[in-house]
């Protein structure tokens, strides 16, 4: 009774927040309207704010205008058609768009996801084709790290399909700094991309697998890593976890065909870097390369002092920066040092995306996507590729102080510790800062020290996950500092899990196997597959709530987890967990738990950790 009491609270006071941002209906108002002459106007409701502003990657900070009623708003561009992040900046505070589902999955901060369409037909990365592939989420046990590591996993369309035996060459694909192993999926839209180059005969089929670059974020407590620079990889923790964890894990699951000729490396920025590092590191494993936005050492004289040798390994070497990126002089010297020791390359340089922006990403993503494991296209390209573009003297250089002006140091919200839960929120203008959660029956004041950041401890170990947001003067803001955001519809409240429950990923250690969680973009449905289980296993079908997505009983749930645990402890026999409402063929028992049945996410994992030990 006092946890239905409690989510009632907590209900009632998100339910009030959002109504001081939005009016009552969702759809009363559209956050963003996109022109015909390709101009954006820029809507958000908010009764208390004192100022509102827009900050979209086409076009920087802009003033919002109040009427009356209390909706700011604003118009901007005309801007090519793309998917651009933005977000509002309300009193000095960034918050996501509460009315839009699209979101920029980052370790920090939070942006919502604007798709200007195009007027002349569908952009590349638009959902398009006629068949889709399937995404995958993995957990695995990682040697190198010493916990439990993630990657997403996309699969060509018919991969599934029974009787279908062939095999699959591979395509690592590495994002930037702060990224997750999401973002190439939901900001890249690799898998869109690829769906629409393989409906086109363009692509080859392959299996593109998005490591995480910073699996050290995803341990308890993140050590310090003296004298080992971000921009230096060889014998850091990912690029062993890469070689000897992640790709014999890719290879003992997926039909792939593991051999030099059949494996690509890529990735954007810091991706890019850890890519290249690793590939010319291991010519035995990889033989195409991509660097978007990107360089690496020059220190690396085996590969580089022997041309010869080094060009015969690479049938593809694909390099591409914006001239008007804040990396382009330090990439561009690269390149020419390429040059000049005679390893080959294709260049690709662009003027107008911005900068170092996603919309580069996904740009360089689909010129090389055409030419992966094809050898013809690609050696007829390598053979047309240009020098590196004549210096200027006036390239910006990628230096320690860039460095850290882009990426400062970061408050750690929520911190796990052995009384409890700290969280933190930096907003030194704010009047006041409120903690609210699936906790309290009602918002907690925080506390402002002289550096302007705002905490509040919470005692005791949760061993359930909940939600949680920060309200900033009456404004409802997720924790910019928790990469995990709930994958709700409009506002996305942040997630906090105790690293040290027994049901969270990083608490297991390599005494259980994990399961695989895919997303069906075909069908619109989840599924869970235990790692020890076929077709016959049963079937509990997740309802999600109102207000959830597809990946909500996953993400903030725990469902998987909790699976994995049960099954390896032996408490639990194997077990499909999915959303289809479709009969599923060969399962002896369907059961359903739905998520509206329960007040909150803890008693929902509780209840469904019930069914689950008492499943026949």
């Amino acid at each position: 009774m006092k946890a239905t009491c409690m989510k009632k609270a907590y209900t009632a006071l998100c339910i009030a927040l959002l109504l001081a941002v939005q009016p009552i209906g969702a759809q009363s108002y559209q956050s963003t309207v996109c022109h015909d002459d390709g101009t954006v106007t820029f809507r958000y409701k908010n009764d208390q704010a004192r100022e509102v502003l827009v900050d979209v990657q086409f076009a920087g900070r802009h003033a919002m205008q109040r009427d009356a009623a209390g909706l700011w708003s604003v118009t901007l561009g005309p801007a090519a058609p793309d998917l651009y992040p933005y977000c509002f900046i309300v009193d000095g505070v960034s918050i996501m768009d509460p009315q839009c589902d699209g979101y920029f999955p980052n370790e920090g901060f939070k942006n919502s996801l604007l798709s200007i369409p195009s007027p002349t037909g569908p952009l590349l990365h638009d959902d398009q084709a006629p068949r889709h592939g399937t995404v995958e989420y993995l957990h695995y046990y990682s040697k190198s790290l010493g916990a439990t590591n993630n990657a997403v996993v996309y699969l060509p369309p018919g991969y599934g399909l029974p009787g279908n035996e062939k095999r699959y060459p591979v395509f690592y694909l590495i994002s930037g700094t702060t990224d997750t192993d999401e973002v190439y999926y939901k900001v890249g839209r690799v898998n869109y991309i690829l769906d629409n180059l393989l409906a086109e005969r363009a692509a080859q089929e392959m299996i593109v697998v998005l490591p995480y670059g910073n699996p050290y974020k995803l341990l308890p407590v993140q050590p310090e890593i003296a004298g080992v620079p971000q921009t230096q990889f060889g014998n850091d923790v990912f690029s062993l976890d890469l070689l000897n964890d992640l790709m014999p894990l890719i290879e003992r699951q997926y039909r792939t065909i593991a051999d030099r000729d059949h494996r690509a490396i890529g990735g954007f920025s810091r991706g890019g870097n850890q890519a290249l590092m690793n590939g010319l590191s291991h010519l035995d494993r990889f033989s195409y390369l991509c660097s978007y936005s990107s360089f690496t050492t020059t220190d690396l004289p085996a590969v580089y002092d022997h041309a010869d040798e080094t060009n015969s390994k690479i049938h593809l070497f694909w390099l591409g920066v914006g001239t008007d990126d804040f990396l382009y002089g330090t990439a561009r010297d690269y390149m020419e040092f390429l040059d000049k020791k005679g390893i080959r390359s294709v260049k690709e340089f662009t003027h107008d995306k911005f900068g170092h922006t996603w919309m580069n990403a996904r740009y360089f993503l689909d010129k090389t996507l055409r030419l992966l494991f094809n050898e013809k296209a690609s050696a007829e390209a390598m053979r047309h590729g240009q020098p590196a573009l004549a210096a200027t003297g006036k390239e910006q250089q990628f230096t320690p102080g860039v460095m850290a002006r882009l990426f400062p140091k970061p408050i750690i919200s929520p911190e796990y510790t052995a009384s409890g839960i700290i969280f933190r929120f930096k907003a030194p203008d704010a009047r006041e800062v409120l903690l609210s959660s699936e906790l309290t029956a009602r918002p907690l004041a925080m506390q402002k020290d002289t550096d302007g950041v705002w905490t509040l401890s919470l005692d005791g170990h949760k061993d359930r996950p909940f939600t949680y947001c920060f309200v900033v003067d009456g404004t409802p803001v997720a924790d910019p500092n928790n990469m995990y955001l709930s994958p709700a519809k409009g506002f996305k409240p942040s997630i906090a899990f105790h690293t040290a429950s027994r049901y969270h990923f990083a608490s297991m250690g390599d005494e259980v196997r994990h399961g695989t969680v895919s997303y069906d973009l075909q069908n619109g449905e989840a599924w869970y597959r235990p790692a020890a289980g076929n077709d016959h296993t049963p079937v509990i079908l997740l309802v999600p709530g109102r207000d959830d997505t597809l990946e909500s009983w996953f993400k903030v749930g725990g469902a998987d987890a909790l699976a994995d645990r049960l099954i390896a402890e032996g408490k639990v026999r194997p077990c499909r967990l999915t959303s289809s409402t479709r009969s599923p063929m060969g399962s002896t028992a369907v059961h359903t738990l739905k998520a509206d049945d329960y007040p909150t996410w803890a008693e929902r994992q509780a209840a469904l950790e019930k069914l689950l030990l008492n499943l026949k």
